[in-house]
């Protein structure tokens, strides 16, 4: 596995957008991949979530990062993410 490292744009959408990098990490090792623009990749990993996000509750949060892969490593360059 090469090591991921993660932009300072992709750090600040985490906590803006309620994940971190323990569940962007799960998400790109385990999560479902397509093709992004750019010829970058997205991932989409669904987390049981069963709490409240802004006054409102959700079961799921999608984590959804994009990202850009080099020869030596993987780079977060923004996630999304996603409250059903």
């Amino acid at each position: 596995m090469k090591p991921i490292r993660f932009t300072k744009h992709a750090l600040l959408q985490c906590i803006e957008r309620g994940t971190n990098e323990l569940e962007v990490t799960e998400a790109i090792l385990n999560g479902n991949q397509k093709q992004a623009l750019q010829g970058r990749l997205e991932y989409r990993y669904d987390f049981q979530f069963n709490r409240e996000w802004q006054g409102r509750s959700y079961a799921i949060k999608r984590v959804s990062p994009i990202i850009a892969e080099s020869e030596t490593e993987i780079v977060v360059i923004t996630v999304y993410t996603f409250y059903f």
